[in-house]
């Protein structure tokens, strides 16, 4: 079974996983959009209850972003995706050894850094550091990196390519969290193994000087760890990153609709794909839970660490990142949102795109500015 890299490319881990879990009948799901019932406004008919119905439009590929980035997006678009049968473990192989292997190479070419396993507490870890040695003045922080894929995929190397830009740009140390994983577990596992890790570098960080860091589901997974410290008695962290999606454990909003579009995917098709990914791992919770949904509660928000959010403009979970900034600078929090125009899910963390490298200079930038400045709450 072969799996296109192009597309995988353009839309990130996150579709991916949707893809997989799509039911047979989510394609017939198109044709049961109900009927338009109310009157026209400037071409699109609008529902009572606000549902707009566009007609067929075509939308020209922005000017905006970099060449780089536009001949990324039109070759891979150009190549027809074929998705793995849902064998979650042979799929898991494939995705290792014709994706995240030849991306962590490809990184290794531009980037030199170290990469030793290590098992903290009984939870399996990378640590990343820089071969020119850890900076001086990073010599007493460490980041923690939480991968992406869906609470299903990316275990080991998705957070290893997450970390290897961080750690040569800003000479320091990142630990990647090999957290457990749907559909063997559900939550709070992967919130019991953060706390788990961050507990032991306790030992040997101040609070202050620790930061987090995931995109998409690791995106999630630091909002949730956040909350779960408030809630086990743990100090909060010095600050955290909260890339490729939200504080929440669903992707709501307009770019839930617009995104999948602008990459050329069915909208109503990705939403149910999405909703049975994030049963797999949210199955028998509350959404309405602030350990699953930190932006749900304005209490669990203003007890925040200054938080960095970063999207791009065809990203699907780009309203949940907006709405996350909006609530956390409501509940008085130190928040930051970059988004860059013409990125799709994940692809801040290509490295042959210049606004990679933007990403990683604002990413590194933000953390040497906020660990070990800001006083606990």
């Amino acid at each position: 079974m072969n799996i296109d890299l192009g597309l995988w490319r353009v839309l990130g881990p996150l579709y991916i996983v949707c893809s997989l879990f799509l039911s047979p009948s989510a394609g017939a799901e198109i044709d049961a959009l109900p009927e338009p019932s109310a009157t026209s406004k400037v071409g699109a008919l609008v529902d009572p209850d606000g549902t707009v119905h566009a007609p067929a439009f075509s939308i020209p590929l922005t000017q905006l972003e970099s060449p780089e980035a536009r001949q990324l997006f039109l070759r891979d678009v150009a190549q027809p995706a074929s998705w793995p049968a849902p064998d979650i473990q042979k799929w898991r192989s494939e995705m290792d050894s014709q994706f995240f292997k030849p991306r962590i190479a490809r990184l290794l070419e531009l980037f030199s850094v170290s990469i030793e396993p290590k098992t903290i507490a009984g939870v399996y870890t990378d640590v990343v550091t820089p071969t020119a040695g850890i900076a001086e003045e990073n010599k007493d922080r460490v980041l923690i990196n939480l991968h992406g894929g869906g609470f299903i995929i990316g275990a080991r190397l998705g957070g290893q390519a997450e970390s290897i830009p961080v750690v040569h740009t800003g000479r320091i140390k990142v630990i990647t969290v090999d957290y457990r994983e749907a559909p063997e577990h559900k939550f709070p596992a992967a919130s019991e193994d953060v706390a788990i890790v961050y507990a032991e570098l306790l030992k040997t960080y101040k609070p202050e000087n620790i930061g987090i860091y995931g995109c998409s589901a690791g995106g999630i997974l630091t909002a949730e760890s956040v909350v779960w410290f408030q809630h086990h008695n743990l100090p909060r962290p010095g600050a955290v990153g909260i890339f490729c999606s939200g504080a929440a454990s669903t992707f709501d909003g307009y770019s839930s609709v617009v995104g999948p579009v602008l990459n050329g995917i069915d909208p109503v098709a990705f939403a149910s794909g999405m909703r049975t990914m994030l049963a797999a791992y949210f199955s028998g919770t509350d959404p309405d839970d602030p350990l699953v949904s930190p932006v749900r509660s304005p209490e669990a928000l203003a007890k925040f660490p200054p938080t960095l959010l970063i999207s791009g403009t065809r990203d699907a979970a780009l309203s949940s990142a907006v709405y996350t900034h909006t609530q956390l600078v409501k509940a008085g929090v130190d928040a930051e949102l970059h988004v860059w125009e013409g990125l799709g899910h994940g692809e801040y963390n290509d490295p042959d795109i210049p606004e990679a490298k933007e990403a990683e200079d604002a990413i590194v930038r933000f953390f040497e500015r906020h660990l070990g400045s800001q006083a606990l709450k």
